[in-house]
């Protein structure tokens, strides 16, 4: 496991940074890998590229977006930054716009990060964690949070009566299978996958529904296995129809909209 203070040391922040505009803030982001030696320039303008394609889908909570790109040979191994912002800047989305934080992601595959962010998707839903992380006033200051929650888990709740547990899938398989998708099936598209476990866990419902993060291309072919998928607006539209419901989530970091997403998936 990997830990999120280590993907993200603390020469890989800078805060209150002045950026005109998203591809600044973005680049900035990228300058952090690219100086630690995470990631190389190309990298940093395979990012840019990634909203150009599939539009401002990385922004993934209301003030956050999560910049990255598929892994390549410009990714020299999996790292991290964080770039606070001066002043909010504007992607583009309908919901979660302006932005003031742009955590960058760098990654050889999609294995290695996962618990790291798992950690970073609890810290960003806790308001309290969220308003000390926007005013730490150095650097340290805020690699210490991050360290300060390396292997925290959030306490789990109550979960829902065993009655409600969905019986075997669609498929005739074990379980029931849910894609969270997004433009590279390394970043969003996993932040959304943990967001979605933790209130599977909540309701029980772990053991009979499982969790697949991917992207656009494989999620199509994917389709025919899962029930449903969840995604952002704009990856929702390049998807089309797939056969399946395609469900829409706003804020990846926010379980009482997952829960309600999932509910709404099965009806309960």
């Amino acid at each position: 496991m990997v830990a999120l203070s280590e993907l993200i040391p603390p020469e890989a922040i800078r805060l209150d940074v002045a950026a005109p505009d998203w591809r600044a803030a973005v680049r900035a982001a990228g300058d952090l890998l690219v100086a630690d030696g995470t990631s190389t320039d190309a990298y940093t303008d395979e990012m840019i590229q990634n909203v150009v394609d599939n539009g401002p889908y990385i922004v993934i909570a209301p003030g956050f977006a999560f910049a990255h790109a598929r892994p390549s040979p410009a990714v020299r191994r999996t790292g991290m930054s964080w770039v606070r912002l001066a002043e909010p800047v504007e992607f583009g989305h309908d919901a979660n716009d302006p932005v003031d934080l742009v955590v960058a992601l760098a990654a050889q595959d999609s294995a290695a990060h996962t618990d790291a962010m798992a950690a970073l998707a609890r810290l960003l839903a806790d308001p309290e964690q969220h308003d000390r992380l926007q005013s730490a006033a150095t650097p340290a200051a805020l690699h210490a949070l991050l360290r300060s929650h390396d292997g925290v888990e959030e306490p789990a709740a109550a979960p829902e009566p065993a009655s409600a547990a969905p019986d075997a899938g669609r498929t005739g398989t074990e379980q029931h299978k849910i894609l969270t998708v997004c433009g590279n099936g390394v970043g969003t598209s996993l932040f959304l996958k943990n967001t979605l476990e933790q209130v599977l866990g909540r309701w029980g419902w772990d053991r009979q529904v499982s969790v697949e993060a991917t992207d656009t291309i494989s999620a199509k072919g994917k389709a025919s296995e899962a029930v449903a998928i969840l995604t952002s607006r704009e990856i929702a539209r390049t998807l089309g129809d797939v056969g399946i419901p395609v469900k829409v989530v706003q804020d990846f970091t926010s379980t009482d909209e997952v829960d309600h997403v999932l509910r709404d998936t099965y009806d309960v």
